[in-house]
């Protein structure tokens, strides 16, 4: 008698499905850091990783691509092919539901028979926000919801504040001296940090939609804004704050993005560059738009570099005036990360 599992015209059986804890983290944190792939290249889409998983083996793998298409799941379906049968797809961010440029990612990840879909965040975009999990539920796809929620929403900071906020995740970057200066008085700041430092500065441009100086800075700098160093997809966008004509700075090319001149109140800046479909904000100064966004209450996060050297009260501080009478005033960061890169103190700081 010749068993099923010998029966050469019998389909394999469906693989197990059972649920781990520790294995499904694994796996998220795998999609997690696809995910990150994406950052700066693919706004305003959201940044999503997806790892599809069958038998314990991984059979594919996805990011959204650089210009937000196409998205992490279709890129994992197409190379995992019939393996996608009876696996689990891990996904950082709810799969759409809408129809746009490509059909819904939920519907591509049902018809291609997968048995169960772990994902971290639910999508808030008004058109997904639940679709998507409830599309794959009517499939009888099995669902498990919220795995590294907390490290998936540190990741989609920039999109989850353009569609909840409506204003792209602003990063202040200040390298400056022990005593928090950043020039000297007649404007010479290159360089106060090391090498080391600035090169992590290009990775981290690398990582944004944009890079915001203010207009005092391009006249006296005239920055390139562009990542340098790192192969990249894309460039991000020069954003310049200033009411004047820009100075010549280099016009776009493969090696610096759009340059937009912006101008009018910090709140409403921001929100026209989300409107714009900008996620993700680095912005490098001066000390006057320092001082006008944290004022505002739009300052996120803080990157700092500081030196081994001290200045003196006669050069440049990296905040410019502020127009606090009290302490109260002052908004407030707790310490994330702090290390040395080269012979600066690198420290990250959120907003409290």
């Amino acid at each position: 008698m010749t068993s099923i599992n010998s029966c050469p015209n019998c389909a394999p059986a469906p693989p197990r499905l059972t649920s781990d804890p520790s294995r499904d983290a694994s796996h998220m944190a795998h999609a997690l850091r696809l995910a990150r792939r994406g950052l700066g290249n693919v706004w305003p889409n959201p940044a999503v990783g997806c790892v599809l998983v069958r038998d314990g083996r991984v059979v594919g793998r996805g990011w959204t691509q650089p210009g937000g298409r196409p998205h992490a799941e279709r890129m994992a379906l197409d190379q995992a092919g019939d393996l996608a049968r009876g696996a689990t797809a891990y996904v950082t961010l709810e799969p759409c539901a809408h129809h746009g440029r490509t059909p819904p990612c939920a519907e591509g990840l049902a018809a291609s028979g997968v048995a169960r879909v772990v994902t971290a965040l639910t999508d808030p975009d008004p058109r997904v926000a639940g679709k998507g999990h409830a599309m794959l539920r009517a499939a009888g796809i099995a669902l498990t919801q919220g795995v590294l929620s907390d490290q998936a929403a540190e990741l989609q900071a920039g999109f989850l504040s353009r569609i909840t906020r409506g204003r792209p995740f602003l990063t202040l970057k200040l390298a400056s001296s022990l005593d928090g200066r950043i020039a000297m008085a007649s404007g010479e700041s290159r360089w106060i940090t090391g090498p080391d430092a600035r090169a992590h500065v290009h990775a981290l441009r690398a990582q944004h939609d944009a890079v915001m100086v203010g207009g005092m800075t391009a006249r006296a700098d005239l920055p390139q804004l562009n990542v340098r160093g790192i192969r990249t997809p894309q460039q991000p966008v020069r954003i310049v704050v200033s009411g004047q004509a820009l100075p010549a700075l280099a016009p776009q090319d493969e090696n610096h993005g759009p340059l937009w001149r912006v101008e009018g109140p910090p709140d409403q800046l921001m929100a026209d560059l989300a409107g714009r479909g900008i996620t993700r904000v680095f912005c490098e100064g001066g000390g006057r738009l320092a001082a006008s966004l944290l004022s505002a209450g739009l300052v996120d996060q803080v990157i700092g570099y500081s030196a081994g050297l001290m200045l003196g009260s006669d050069a440049r501080p990296f905040v410019g005036p502020t127009g606090w009478d009290r302490l109260a005033d002052a908004p407030r960061f707790r310490l994330v990360e702090t290390r040395t890169i080269g012979p600066d103190l690198f420290h990250r700081w959120r907003a409290i």
